[in-house]
């Protein structure tokens, strides 16, 4: 009976608990990125600042990489390349060495993300089929601080990143009386 009791107290504490992977959504800012294609930069957002701003690529056409607010859905290190049969770790993989997938235009992670990339002289280019490249070493450190669930805003603006933040409630106006 005691361990029945412990059972249904830990289910109750981490279905409400934000480390537990099927309860909310993480609320913008924790952690929170943007993409502005306009810049082709990407901002990570964490404890209500710009941590840091990554150079990166998007599409071709400005249609191709997917406008509003995604969620990440899925991870991977050293991705598989399906459309040309390339594993993971191999050197002509285009999806370098880190998948941070989300749910654009009601895909399931696997189509549309941010990933490293086999060739770094395209960053800060528009080249890609959609995604969003980074060289190898940005997404590694961003797959470390970007949990499943973490909120990205596509946009295509001249405002920066903090606005973007402040707009999408991922930076919060700090009204401090002097």
């Amino acid at each position: 009976m005691i361990m029945l009791k412990f059972a249904a107290a830990a289910i109750m504490f981490f279905s409400f608990s934000p480390i537990w992977p099927l309860g909310p959504n993480p609320l913008p800012g924790d952690p929170f990125l943007i993409v502005n294609k306009r810049t082709n930069e990407v901002a990570f957002i964490h404890d209500q600042k710009v941590q840091s701003v990554i150079t990166a690529a998007t599409g071709r056409t400005d249609d191709l990489t997917p406008e509003g607010m995604f969620t990440v859905t899925v991870k991977a290190a050293d991705p598989y390349y399906r459309k040309k049969d390339i594993k993971g770790g191999d050197p002509r993989n285009p999806l370098g060495t880190r998948w941070i997938g989300f749910d654009a235009e009601d895909t399931d992670g696997r189509i549309y993300g941010i990933h490293g990339t086999n060739d770094p002289a395209s960053i800060g280019r528009y080249v890609s089929n959609g995604c969003i490249r980074l060289q190898n070493e940005a997404v590694e450190s961003l797959y470390e601080s970007v949990p499943v669930g973490t909120k990205i805003l596509v946009v295509t603006s001249p405002r920066n990143f903090d606005e973007l933040g402040r707009e999408y409630g991922a930076i919060k106006n700090n009204h401090l009386k002097e």
